[in-house]
């Protein structure tokens, strides 16, 4: 903000005396006000699904491991036959087997690997589209696009234009919350409000804590609420005034609204973060890993009204298997099989898996060519991810790679038709949620973008 009154913003904040209230410039407001601030918008048509869980495998899980079986790459293993001649981020040499078995699951039938056991359980409620698609082979810009809309770091994250579209349905916690272990500072331009006003800035939780009071730091003031309270008051007085001496401003309110959050938050997180309050049956459903939290945290977090939750499973690219690929593989399924399997069945048991749309997958998936003998390079000519609740089409497979499952080939899905399927599930058409900015219209999928209706149910 330019022209601050002569007792500044800053000065405000250091007057409170730190603490997550400490960024409340605007004061209490009344609970019928912070219910309106935040009451859900008008949707363009009818929703089928209300929130958004996106389960991110940073780094690229091999389509062929997991989803999409091929049988001819081990028929045809160490050759290079004219489908897989294509250009990869590093040389890689001829066909690489796979080792793991599938087996079909559920009513429709789904071929799910071995690897996962308990997702074999969940056949029917999974939606898996084989023919995924997107434009760069490198991590940061297919994680932009994959986020952002944009292989450009300046745009709006995803979920930053969910709650643009539908707002939010809890006064007290943000509408977008980003699950993370450790401190991923390099992926922050990943959850940004970009030019959206403040408040849809994506909350990044450190998910490697189960303790609120670390987990979110400055959770709680120093002060006594009555002595915070008067400093609040103060404070609105100074906003009053700053904004009466300037006509108003939209990114000054829109960073009021969510210092606003941040001061409720104060009261409403050590429920809503604090997974020791589930009971011990529930912990051992999940299990206790990293991504296990986050996974019940992210239940948690939902049928309390926050609109979009990024579990991002570890922190780096723990999927980027470039060497000794199977056994990592391996080792990663096994730890997300187990919490992936039970957060879609305890959504289902409480009734929130119809209306809460669940989004499974990596920026890019993997070659079927092999790197280094025992690896797999990036691949962002075809790869699977997977959709479940929400709307859409249980037990179904969408689209086809090649017989090698290198290239997509048959109704290929774009991370733009992607995006624009997503906001369709949530009520909003994609080429009329849009943002004036810069002398231009802005929306999450440029100008591209279709709805994947074959998916929907």
């Amino acid at each position: 903000m330019k022209n601050l009154p002569p007792f500044s913003r800053r000065q405000c904040v250091q007057a409170l005396g730190g603490g997550l209230g400490s960024i409340a410039l605007a004061g209490m407001m009344p609970a019928e006000t912070a219910a309106a601030e935040v009451a859900p918008s008008q949707t363009h048509f009818a929703p089928r699904a209300k929130r958004v869980i996106q389960l991110f495998m940073n780094g690229g899980p091999f389509q062929a491991d997991l989803f999409d079986p091929k049988p001819a790459l081990n028929k045809f293993a160490g050759q290079r036959p004219a489908e897989v001649q294509l250009r990869t981020e590093r040389e890689t040499a001829g066909l690489m087997a796979v080792p793991f078995k599938f087996q079909n699951c559920g009513e429709g039938g789904l071929p799910i690997c071995e690897l996962l056991p308990n997702l074999q359980q969940r056949a029917d409620d999974l939606c898996v589209i084989r023919s995924c698609h997107t434009d760069n082979p490198n991590h940061g810009p297919a994680l932009f696009l994959m986020n952002n809309g944009t292989m450009a770091p300046i745009r709006p994250s995803m979920g930053a234009w969910f709650t643009y579209g539908l707002g939010t349905e809890n006064s007290d916690l943000p509408g977008y919350v980003v699950l993370c272990p450790g401190r991923p500072v390099r992926f922050a331009e990943l959850w940004t409000s970009g030019f959206l006003p403040g408040e849809h800035q994506g909350l990044y939780i450190n998910s490697s804590q189960i303790d609120p009071a670390t987990m979110i730091p400055n959770v709680r003031h120093k002060l006594a609420p009555a002595d915070q309270q008067r400093q609040l008051s103060l404070l609105q007085q100074l906003n009053e005034q700053h904004a009466d001496e300037r006509g108003g401003d939209a990114r000054f309110d829109a960073r009021i609204r969510s210092m606003e959050t941040a001061y409720r938050m104060q009261f409403a997180a050590t429920d809503a973060f604090d997974i020791n309050r589930e009971s011990a049956a529930t912990r051992a459903q999940y299990g206790k890993s990293h991504y296990a939290n986050a996974c019940l945290l992210a239940r948690r977090l939902v049928e309390r009204g926050v609109r979009f939750v990024q579990v991002y499973y570890g922190n780096g690219q723990p999927w980027d298997t470039h060497n000794n690929h199977n056994e990592q593989v391996r080792r990663l399924c096994k730890d997300i099989d187990q919490p992936t399997a039970s957060l879609l069945a305890d959504l289902k048991q409480r009734g929130l898996l119809e209306d809460t749309l669940v989004v499974w997958g990596g920026e890019f998936g993997r070659t079927s060519t092999s790197e280094a003998g025992d690896g797999r390079d990036h691949n962002h000519y075809g790869f699977t991810m997977w959709l479940a609740g929400g709307g859409v089409r249980g037990g179904y497979a969408h689209g086809a790679t090649d017989d090698f499952g290198f290239r997509a080939v048959d109704d290929k899905v774009h991370i733009h038709d992607l995006h624009a399927t997503v906001l369709h599930l949530l009520g909003l058409d994609h080429e009329r949620l849009v943002y004036r900015h810069a002398g231009r219209d802005f929306r999450l999928t440029d100008v591209h973008g279709r709805v994947v209706h074959a998916v929907i149910a």
